[in-house]
């Protein structure tokens, strides 16, 4: 049985180790496969491994012995799923790899923006405090989270991560979820998006894309927000319209933008909220912390050795 993994740069740059897979089967791995590529690299195959590389009915269609696609991440869009079914192809995911991971992204970027670290060590860096007159100085107002409302969209395992570290930090947590109000850990109560957008200092998003989320921050729902107010996006870039982030930002309706994610990644060189007033973005790293990419690894390797002894595992289709 031979495996290919299409993509593995970006889950690993040399410093973990796929040996588990090596014990399964012939492993094949490229660290990156254009869409031209693929068909040719995955012909002789019955198992690929792929983060983002697509494998779409055109492509599938052209491999009569693939059986098993793990995909390389906890969001599964890059497959077909209904030909992957339609020919017995087993499909698995990676869940929850990088829940404490992407809830620590969270406040690394609320940390920052309402401390403004990154600023000053970039002011301190070119001398600005050896030619202070005080001990200290103060470019920006600062802005302490304790008592502050804090409205999480999602409750799943990463939300529920967010509103953990939330509220120990002494915010109040409202959120936006199917679960029952009895059912919340003590600390977090359910609202409604009205009541979130509208009475919340820092609003999280951590909800999947679908039709209904799809735009669903967009210049209507912004315009609820107070002008004061942080939103942070660590779940997908299609969830907020850029187009009105970057327009409410400028026109100071909202205070800050912080986010780890993009409609198109990587982004058009145009895109408004790369220049936008008080937008701070990460290429897309939350999830990517040493120990959430071997922990992938090590998930991965138990779907496919699950899949071999004939009980498959994380299956989505």
């Amino acid at each position: 049985m031979k495996i290919v993994i299409l993509d593995a740069y970006t889950v690993d740059q040399g410093e973990l180790t796929w040996e588990g897979l090596d014990k399964l089967a012939e492993v094949e791995t490229y660290e990156r496969t254009t869409p031209e590529e693929v068909v040719e690299r995955c012909k002789g195959a019955e198992i690929v491994l792929t983060n983002k590389v697509v494998l779409d009915a055109s492509v599938l269609n052209m491999l009569p012995r693939l059986q098993y696609i793990g995909v390389l991440a906890t969001g599964y869009n890059v497959v077909d799923l209904e030909v992957a079914s339609r020919q017995n192809i087993v499909v698995t995911n990676i869940p929850a790899y990088s829940t404490e991971s992407v809830a620590q992204m969270v406040f690394c970027h609320l940390l920052n923006i309402v401390s403004h670290v990154d600023y000053y060590a970039i002011e301190n860096r070119s001398g600005r405090w050896t030619k202070s007159p005080d001990f200290c100085y103060l470019d920006h107002n600062l802005f302490e989270l304790y008592g502050k409302k804090m409205g999480i969209i999602g409750l799943g395992n990463t939300g529920m991560a967010t509103a953990r570290i939330a509220t120990s930090f002494g915010l109040q947590v409202l959120a936006y979820t199917s679960k029952e109000e009895k059912d919340l850990p003590y600390g977090i109560k359910a609202a409604d998006l009205d009541t979130i957008f509208e009475q919340c200092d820092i609003v999280s998003l951590h909800c999947p894309l679908t039709n209904d989320t799809h735009h669903f921050v967009n210049a209507s729902r912004l315009a609820t927000m107070k002008p004061s107010a942080i939103l942070i996006n660590t779940g997908r870039g299609s969830l907020v319209d850029d187009i009105a982030v970057a327009e409410a930002l400028n026109n100071d309706q909202l205070a800050a933008y912080g986010a780890d994610v993009l409609t198109t990644e990587p982004p058009a060189a145009d895109n408004p909220l790369l220049a936008a007033k008080n937008s701070y973005l990460t290429p897309h790293i939350a999830w990517a912390t040493r120990e959430a990419r071997q922990r992938l690894i090590n998930i991965c390797t138990e779907n496919v050795r699950a899949y071999i002894d004939g009980e498959p595992i994380n299956q989505v289709n």
